[in-house]
C-alpha cells in the first residue's frame, strides 16, 4: 500500500490537488511544483520500496537512468523525493487520455493506428538505445495527447545488460503510473513482472526479459490497435496466458479483410514465440512501419455484400456494369500513362512485374484498375498455372513510385478491381458477390 496524501498537502515544494488514480503499485496525484508554477504528476511510492533499502537503492538508480530519457513520446521524470517516509516520483503531467481508454470509446482507424505505432516504437529506440527495457508496455501505458502519443509508467523498466538486448538479471519494478483493473491487470512487485495478455512467452515462463520481450508487447498492442480486439485472450489470467504460450492470434485478415500483408506480416513477426524470430530492434521494426507508410499501404473496410433476392440481383447486375465501366476507365487510363501524354505533360512509362509464382490473367482478372490519383494500381494474379482460373487468385496493390506489388489480404478468388472515387477503397467481384 501507499501513503493516501490529502489535497493541500506538501511533499517538498509539491502541493498536492487531486487524486488521479490508485493501484497496487501505488497512488498518483495531479501537484503544483510551487517553485516553478507548473503543474506536475506524483507517483507515491508502494510501502514496501521505503521500508527496503535495497529496493530504495535500486529505485534510485534505475530513477536516474529514466531520467535521461528525454524524447518527444517519452512522459518525462523530473524527480524524485522522499519525506516524511514517503517515496515519490515527479512526472510530467500529461492532458489526454490513454489508449486504453480510447480503444474502449472508439475505434482507431487504421491511419491513426499506424501514426501511434510509429510514435511509440520511436520511444522505444530511444530507451533501448539508453539501455532502458520498458517490461509493460501496453495500451494503459500510452498516453494520447494533442501532441502525438507518448509512452509512460517505466515502472517495471530496468537497466539492460547491454544496448543489444543481451541477458540480464531481473530486479522489481516501480510503476510510474498505476491502472490496475481486470482490463489492465498488474502482477505483484517481486514476481513476474508485467501485464499478462502483453507480456512475452519468455516473461511468463519467468526468463530475462530484453528489448525484444518490449516488441513482442508492441506487437500484441498494435494488433489490438487495427482490430479492436486482444491478441491473446481468455476467461482467466492462466488462460491467456496458455495462449500467448501455445497458440496464434486469429489473422488480423480475418477481422479487418483489406488490412495489407505487410501489415500483417509486421504484426506476426513481432509476435513470435521465439525472442530470435522477433524484430531485434525497435529501429528495424520503426523503419518497417515507416516503409508500410510511405508505401501508401491501407487498411479499408470490407467490399459490401450485395443483398439476395431479385432486388439484390438487380443491384448485383447494376453494380457489375459500373464495375466494367470503372474497370474499362482504368484500363484506358493505364494505357494512357503508358503510351501517351498526362494531363501535366509528362510522360509516364510503367510495367507490371508478376509477383513470384504468380501469373497475371487479364480473362479472367479483367484489366488493372489505377486510382484516382494515379499513384497506385490494383490488378489480380493467380498461383493457378492455368491462366484464367479463379481458384488461386489474388488482388495486388503496386505503388507507381516503388515498383513493388503487395498482396491484399481477403481478396482471393478477386477480379476486375475498381477504385473508389476518393481513392480510399477497393471493389472487386469474388464468388458472385460485389
Amino acid at each position: 500500500m501507499a501513503a493516501r496524501l490529502n489535497s493541500g498537502q506538501k511533499l517538498g515544494p509539491y502541493e498536492v490537488q487531486v487524486q488521479l488514480g490508485a493501484g497496487g503499485m501505488g497512488e498518483v496525484y495531479r501537484a503544483r511544483d510551487t517553485r516553478l508554477d507548473r503543474t506536475v504528476a506524483i507517483k507515491v511510492l508502494p510501502t514496501h520500496v521505503s521500508s527496503s533499502p535495497d529496493l530504495r537503492s535500486r529505485f534510485e538508480r534505475e530513477a536516474k537512468a529514466i531520467s535521461a530519457l528525454q524524447h518527444p513520446h517519452i512522459c518525462v521524470l523530473h524527480d524524485v523525493g522522499c519525506q516524511d517516509g514517503v517515496d515519490f516520483l515527479v512526472m510530467e503531467y500529461l492532458e489526454g487520455e490513454t489508449l486504453f481508454q480510447r480503444l474502449a470509446r472508439k475505434p482507431l482507424t487504421s491511419e491513426e493506428a499506424i501514426q501511434i505505432a510509429i510514435q511509440i516504437a520511436d520511444a522505444l529506440e530511444k530507451a533501448h538505445r539508453s539501455g532502458i527495457v520498458h517490461r509493460d508496455l501496453k495500451p494503459g501505458n500510452i498516453m494520447l495527447t494533442k501532441g502525438g502519443a507518448k509512452l509512460m509508467d517505466f515502472g517495471l523498466a530496468k537497466p539492460k545488460a547491454n544496448a543489444g538486448g543481451g541477458p540480464q538479471s531481473g530486479t522489481p519494478g516501480f510503476s510510474a503510473v498505476a491502472t490496475t483493473s481486470m482490463a489492465s491487470p498488474a502482477t505483484v512487485a517481486g514476481t513476474v513482472l508485467g501485464t499478462v495478455p502483453y507480456m512475452s512467452p519468455e516473461q511468463i515462463q519467468g526468463k530475462e526479459a530484453d528489448a525484444r520481450s518490449d516488441i513482442f508487447a508492441f506487437g500484441a498492442a498494435l494488433y489490438e490497435m487495427l482490430t479492436g480486439k486482444r491478441a491473446f485472450e481468455g476467461k482467466s489470467q492462466l488462460s491467456v496466458a496458455s495462449a500467448i504460450l501455445e497458440k496464434e492470434p486469429e489473422p488480423i485478415s480475418t477481422l479487418q479483410p483489406m488490412t495489407p500483408s505487410a501489415v500483417e506480416h509486421l504484426v506476426r513477426t513481432c509476435l513470435a514465440k521465439e525472442p530470435d524470430d522477433r524484430f531485434q530492434s525497435a529501429h528495424d521494426l520503426k523503419l518497417q512501419l515507416q516503409w508500410i507508410t510511405a508505401g501508401g499501404s491501407r487498411i479499408s473496410a470490407p467490399a459490401a455484400v450485395a443483398p439476395q433476392g431479385s432486388s439484390g440481383r438487380r443491384v448485383l447486375i447494376a453494380a457489375a456494369i459500373a464495375g466494367w465501366v470503372v474497370a474499362a476507365v482504368a484500363g484506358v487510363a493505364l494505357l494512357m500513362s503508358t503510351n501517351g501524354l498526362t494531363a501535366a505533360r509528362q510522360l509516364v512509362r510503367s510495367k507490371i512485374e508478376k509477383p513470384v509464382g504468380f501469373e497475371i490473367p487479364f480473362v479472367y482478372g479483367g484489366p488493372p484498375g489505377l486510382s484516382p490519383d494515379g499513384q497506385q494500381l490494383a490488378f489480380v494474379a493467380s498461383r493457378n498455372a492455368v491462366v484464367g482460373m479463379s481458384e488461386g487468385a489474388v488482388i495486388f496493390l503496386r505503388r507507381m513510385s516503388m515498383g513493388e506489388s503487395v498482396q491484399v489480404a481477403g481478396t482471393e478468388r478477386g477480379s476486375f478491381p475498381f477504385w473508389s472515387p476518393d481513392g480510399k477503397y477497393i471493389g472487386f467481384f469474388a464468388d458472385g458477390k460485389l
